[in-house]
């Protein structure tokens, strides 16, 4: 049995929706207790304006009952249909739609950006910077007139806002992240909101520099807080302000966003064993805290939903409920110094959200553009109005119950949310007209608007051709001149997958348009009159070749072009006509009465190993092969004399030799064949020829031809500044011929060249081991990807690959004495060398400073980031794992000289998160009663840090015994005091700018934006 609800007046004019829940009871007619019944939700549109259950009970069943004593619900042909219906109201305009035809622009006034596979994450902050206007405004202040925009961010992001103002539909991202420098791989991985923010605005702000932008970033998001120390029962106090561009809030066990402040700026006692040493005041109990002295008018609040997790050693989403306010006054966590002329009161602005869990998710925003626009939700390329409820209470976290009402049978239960904010701006309410003001037509660029309009204007023509497409045929034109250049098969190159098409004159025709006008146009095109112009239909014949069939007669006005398709290549999609053009001094083109035919003729130079198209001859069907001699001497200006010997090219695969006493049509030859000659060559000169794997013959140079395939070569080091070549070569050449090849054209031994075949994203995947049998077509293995040139890295090696299997290949990173990459350094040592042999061959490769220890230390990195491990000199170097990165410096002079009593302590860098790690660690030493004010000044002197960016660095001790969060070092602390565990170590916290990580989770996934 089936039952629908049906809206009762669909049948209006008039754009309708009502969203329903509804229950569909059938009952028995004496029994209302006795019943079954359906229920859903809908939303009841003119499109679907009925709902229901197609299956909605089995019919069978309702006329029976398994209790003798019972009713069955139909009992006398009757039963009763109840419906419960709840209407309800529908703010947002978007409840339960299915968003078939929906319009962002029409509904919202605002568009979305598209996905490009895992960048939700950029799309929500896109947003929010775009609705930022004094932000957008400040982007379009960046000068970019002579910018491309793959190539710069600052174009690249002001045509994104621009999409944004003006587009009807969501806008692209591909050009920004190409900007960026990343690949398309880099659009599939998800990276941390927060990273991405401060990584664009350091990059916005370089760019701003000097420009009516300057200091816009600054001006719109950065704060100053003091971290202190003060004592209780002296007059003493350590402190040390700093900017923030964002403020990281703790949300475990934090109940709101008050709370989170409270925490952020808790004191924290230091009495006891933990007592302060003062300067000048001995060990004094102590408050240490932080608090701020100025919030900007623009405030991002990170909340800290990614934590690491003790029990399960790993860093884990933090799903507790989290509440936030519309509106929080901030004046209580200011200082008392700090300039109070204006309120504090912030306005939520911004909520940018996480669903999902740590491996993955989805991320989306919800913003208010203005003080008059609702709340909208910005997911990806659609933008949808939302109630408060979704912006406040959906986003909390925390638990849910499953959205059964109490008095409905199935047991009410709790869901964990896993939809949570991680992100919120907040503008304060007295800069929010500033912030927030709207552009006007003189703040958008004028080259920006020029730029988009004609790409635009581009497009929509290509657009219009695009629709129009069924109304026009491509002519392509096969022209003497195309097949005297062409190398080949046949008389060009039309469908070869594994060979690029050949280059000829290609015509756009209204299908309609009268062949003879055509004809004309051709003429034209070739500036030759039209009486010397007449075409040929190119065939497609059974034995997979492509020659000219007939002439196009031209003596019927009316007939069209598409008529000489349809009925002259009806099997082509395109038109493929020759252009048989009559010589200057001819006063007709020979007619083609079946006794004279049309040929083309092909010459093979073995010397050169090249195929030379000579071009069209008309011959008579008596005439024998051999007579072709006279034409072809005289053309090629040869002696009379000259011994050749023909070939009929009859398909791939299939070159035979011609008798020369034979007649044409003895020889079956027709219109449109090709006949390849080659002058006579010795037997020695045949042996010497095929001794270099070369052909001496049409038929071996044709099988080449059959079998050749275009292969790149490219280096595989990834710093080579060589971009690679191509090279042709036959499928059934082997690795030593292709060795000879390669080694033929880098100038270099054959036997000292290593090969590493490919993935399709042209990553490395196997290094090629010599066999004496394997052939080039088992090395490429057939790709899966249409007409893609198959790619084979190589290697300059300095001996023979036989010499290598005895010898190790390394590569040491070698970092100096400032823990920078100065360079990385090949070395092929025998296996037995030990771990100082390899150190003593580096010291001769790289050069040290005059003042300098001269001494190596070789370590690889430990899996976690924060410390080295240094290689035993006595090791020897075949024993080293295969994967491992070694990395080498020069041991600084401090270390070398250290006291007993100094502590030599490992130090790493990180970002925000001590899991994060990246930069290569280093040894500090620490030394007794030094203040830490002036550890950074030793530190500054060996990392060779400028002192700008210096500036912008934190330091913290790092206790993973004791799983504490990092402790934030200051300048009057002494580090030399702390009890150092075995894996305590310094951390150095700054903004990642070398793209590259080192441990867990983030390795080598550093976000970088070069443009």
């Amino acid at each position: 049995m089936s039952i629908y609800l049906d809206y009762a007046d669909s049948k209006t004019t008039e754009v309708w929706h009502a969203c329903a829940q509804f229950a569909l009871v059938l009952s028995n007619p004496s029994d209302p207790t006795n019943y079954v019944v359906s229920h859903a939700h809908h939303r009841f549109v003119p499109e679907e304006c009925d709902w229901g259950f197609t299956r909605f009970y089995d019919l069978r069943k309702l006329f029976q009952t398994s209790d003798p004593t019972a009713h069955p619900i139909i009992e006398n042909e009757s039963a009763i249909v109840t419906v419960f219906v709840r209407v309800f109201k529908d703010p947002t305009g978007v409840l339960w739609h299915n968003f078939v035809n929906y319009d962002s622009k029409k509904e919202t006034g605002y568009v979305g950006l598209k996905n490009q596979g895992a960048t939700c994450y950029m799309n929500s902050l896109l947003q929010s910077l775009y609705c930022t206007r004094y932000f957008r405004k400040a982007v379009y202040q960046i000068p970019t007139d002579n910018d491309v925009a793959s190539e710069s961010v600052a174009l690249a992001l002001q045509r994104v806002f621009y999409g944004l103002q003006t587009s009807d539909q969501p806008v692209g991202t591909n050009e920004l992240t190409k900007s960026f420098g990343w690949k398309s791989l880099d659009s599939f991985m998800q990276h941390d909101v927060q990273e991405f923010n401060r990584v664009l605005q350091d990059k916005l702000e370089s760019k701003m520099k000097g420009t009516a932008a300057e200091g816009a970033i600054n001006k719109l998001f950065v704060g100053k807080m003091k971290s202190y120390i003060r004592c209780v029962n002296v007059d003493f106090e350590s402190s040390r302000s700093e900017e923030f561009y964002d403020i990281q809030l703790n949300v475990k066990g934090m109940k709101n966003l008050r709370e989170s402040f409270q925490d952020y700026v808790a004191v924290e006692t230091l009495e006891g064993d933990n007592k302060y040493q003062a300067e000048g005041h001995g060990l004094q109990d102590a408050k240490k805290g932080v608090i701020f002295q100025s919030f900007p008018p623009v405030l991002h609040l990170q909340l800290k939903r990614f934590e690491y997790d003790i029990q399960r050693d790993a860093m884990v989403k933090i799903n507790d409920r989290h509440e936030f306010p519309y509106e929080i006054d901030l004046e209580e966590f200011l200082d008392e110094s700090a300039d109070r002329s204006e309120p504090h009161l912030y306005r939520l602005h911004g909520v940018l959200v996480h669903s999902g869990d740590l491996h993955g998710g989805h991320y989306f925003a919800l913003i208010k553009p203005d003080r008059e626009t609702r709340w909208l939700k910005f997911d990806d390329d659609r933008v949808t109005p939302v109630t408060d409820k979704e912006v406040l209470d959906d986003n909390y976290g925390g638990e849910s119950t499953n959205g059964l009402l109490q008095h409905q049978r199935q047991q009410v239960r709790t869901i964990k949310r896993f939809t949570n904010a991680y992100m919120l701006v907040y503008i304060r309410d007295s800069k929010l007209d500033e912030v927030l003001g709207g552009l006007t037509d003189a703040d958008t660029p004028i080259h920006l608007k020029r730029m988009i309009e004609e790409e635009q204007r581009v497009l929509e023509r290509k657009r219009r051709e695009r629709d129009e497409q069924h109304l026009y045929l491509t002519v392509k034109l096969l022209t003497d001149q195309s097949f005297q250049q062409h190398q080949g098969f046949d008389l060009a190159t039309f469908d070869d997958k594994n060979w690029p098409a050949s280059e000829v004159p290609t015509f756009r025709v209204l299908k309609q348009e009268p062949y003879v006008k055509f004809k004309a146009r051709v003429a034209q095109s070739m500036d030759v009159s039209t009486d010397r112009v007449r075409l040929w239909v190119l065939v497609g014949r059974q034995n997979k070749t492509v020659r000219p069939d007939v002439p196009i007669p031209d003596h019927d006005n009316t007939m069209t072009v598409e008529a000489v398709r349809t009925t002259m290549a009806a099997r082509s999609a395109d038109l493929r006509l020759y252009l048989d053009l009559r010589g200057e001094h001819e006063k007709d083109h020979p007619e083609p009465n079946g006794n004279t035919l049309m040929i083309f003729l092909k010459y093979f130079d073995a010397a050169k190993q090249q195929l030379f198209g000579i071009g069209k001859v008309y011959v008579q069907r008596q005439m024998k092969v051999g007579d072709l001699s006279g034409v072809i001497c005289e053309s090629m200006r040869w002696p009379g004399s000259t011994p050749l010997r023909y070939f009929e090219e009859i398909k791939p695969g299939m070159i035979e030799l011609m008798k020369s006493k034979a007649t044409f049509a003895q020889s079956e030859i027709q219109d449109g064949d090709i006949i390849c000659f080659q002058v006579e060559i010795s037997e020695k000169d045949i042996i010497d020829l095929e001794n270099q794997g070369l052909a001496s013959s049409p038929v071996a140079f044709y099988d080449f031809l059959q079998n050749r395939v275009i292969i790149h070569f490219k280096p595989r080091d990834d710093q080579s500044m060589e971009e690679g070549f191509d090279l042709t070569l036959s499928k059934k050449m082997t690795y030593d011929m292709m060795s000879q090849k390669v080694g033929d054209r880098l100038k270099h031994d054959p036997s000292k060249l290593r090969f590493t075949t490919t993935q399709p994203n042209g990553q490395p995947k196997q290094v090629l081991k010599r066999s004496l049998n394997q052939a080039v077509a088992e090395i490429i293995q057939p790709t899966y990807l249409a007409h893609q040139t198959p790619t084979i890295l190589y290697e300059l090696l300095e001996v023979s690959i036989a010499e290598l299997e005895t010898k190790r290949s390394l590569r040491i990173v070698w970092t100096g004495l400032h823990n920078k990459e100065e360079g990385t350094y090949p070395f092929l040592l025998p296996k037995t060398h030990t771990v100082a042999d390899l150190a003593e061959n580096l010291m001769k490769a790289v050069s040290f400073p005059r003042d300098g220890s001269r001494r190596i230390r070789l370590f690889a990195i430990s899996k976690d980031g924060k410390r080295q491990e240094e290689l035993n000199s006595l090791d020897m170097i075949g024993n080293l794992p295969d994967a491992s990165e070694l990395y080498a410096e020069e041991v600084p002079r401090e270390e070398e000289e250290a006291q007993e009593s100094d502590k030599i302590i490992y130090a790493y860098h990180f970002y925000r998160e001590p899991t994060r790690a990246h930069g290569i660690p280093f040894r500090c030493v620490c030394k007794p009663n030094e203040l830490f004010t002036d550890t950074k000044k030793r530190l500054a002197a060996r990392l060779q840090i400028p002192e700008k960016d210096w500036a912008k660095f934190r330091f913290a001790l790092i206790q993973e015994a004791t799983f504490r969060q990092p402790t934030y070092i200051n300048d009057d602390d002494c580090l030399y005091d702390h009890k150092f565990l075995v894996d305590d170590v310094l951390g150095l916290d700054h903004l990642d700018k070398s793209g590259k990580r080192i441990n867990g989770p983030y390795k080598n996934e550093a976000l970088v934006i070069k443009g």
